[in-house]
């Protein structure tokens, strides 16, 4: 019989009316678990940089301008035919450095996306476990429901909270040409540029959009892996097991939101322009399906399942990391 976890002790606390203590222990975990998602969050994200900007690159280059028209030096600039064709183009014409592009504001979103992430799904799935019987928790429908729902929930907080930070990131990734010729000089720049011709509403551009991706995504991404841990591996699994079933949920994950995340993307791209390509999210999605077709929907799919690994590894490495925390007395 698998052992009760932090959450239904605490659960068990509360019933027996330590409630003022249950909720000083469920501060503390979640200020815990904020400095363990963070921990290896900027890490792990400069390392899988490159596989990110090759994505972004592949996934809005139909609605990117700066690929569809002419540089500032008068070429055009041919679209990329895949993977291997955007990483040796992008080496080529703009420097091997030239593929952590956008790293800076990755990271700076990184850190409060990864460590709000995992400390707000925790903390909700902490508070959906205690709103119900341990009898209704034990049902494998139950786990998986109360997994996703917490899962989403963090993500979609998470999201509207660091949201320019995120635009940012996608605008200066996808952002082509050498440093005279780009559209943007650094963060502050394009925060400024999008505001004075938009307002706030062209930082948040995209972010319904976003939304549907997220409670796809971070719902099947937290959820299938902590159901998993719930109901099929141990805490004492080995690592390879815990990272193989990681990787394998956040590859699913990935693949059944890349069409949503390819909107959501497409929208981002659109702040700052004096004529929008999409009139809206469902609009978006009509004309990539129309004029581009379905395959559309999943360009730079590959290059995503690379970066996977870096995502999965972040599922394994915080509970190795709050696992090293606990032992450390934190």
């Amino acid at each position: 019989m698998r052992k009760p976890d932090v959450e239904e002790r605490d659960g068990a606390n509360r019933a027996d009316g330590t409630s003022s203590s249950w909720k000083g222990g469920k501060l503390y975990k979640f200020e815990r678990d904020m400095l363990a998602g963070a921990v290896m969050g900027g890490v792990v994200h400069t390392v899988v940089a490159p596989i990110e900007r090759v994505k972004l690159l592949l996934q809005t280059q139909e609605g990117n301008a700066a690929l569809l028209s002419a540089s500032g030096s008068g070429v055009h600039r041919k679209r990329f035919k895949g993977f291997v064709d955007c990483v040796a183009r992008t080496v080529r014409e703009e420097g091997f450095i030239s593929l952590w592009r956008g790293n800076g504001t990755g990271v700076l979103r990184y850190y409060p996306s990864v460590a709000l992430n995992f400390s707000l799904k925790d903390l909700y799935r902490s508070i959906l476990k205690g709103s119900e019987s341990s009898k209704t928790y034990s049902q494998w429908s139950s786990v998986a429901a109360t997994n996703f729902l917490a899962g989403a929930g963090a993500g979609c907080t998470t999201l509207v909270i660091i949201y320019p930070l995120d635009i940012a990131h996608t605008r200066l990734a996808a952002d082509v040409g050498h440093t005279g010729s780009r559209q943007f000089k650094g963060i502050t720049h394009f925060l400024q540029t999008i505001y004075q011709k938009d307002g706030i509403r062209g930082v948040y551009r995209g972010l319904p959009a976003s939304l549907h991706g997220m409670v796809v995504h971070r719902g099947l991404y937290f959820g299938g892996f902590d159901t998993v841990k719930d109901t099929v591996i141990s805490e004492e699994a080995p690592l390879w097991q815990r990272w193989v079933t990681a990787q394998v949920v956040t590859s699913t994950a990935g693949f059944v939101s890349y069409p949503l995340d390819t909107v959501r993307r497409r929208m981002m791209m659109q702040s700052g322009l004096q004529t929008p390509v999409y009139s809206g999210t469902l609009d978006c999605w009509r004309k990539i399906y129309k004029m581009e077709g379905i395959g559309s929907f999943y360009r730079g799919a590959m290059s995503n399942l690379f970066r996977s690994t870096g995502a999965a590894a972040i599922l394994v490495l915080y509970d190795e990391v709050k696992k090293f925390m606990n032992w450390g007395g934190l």
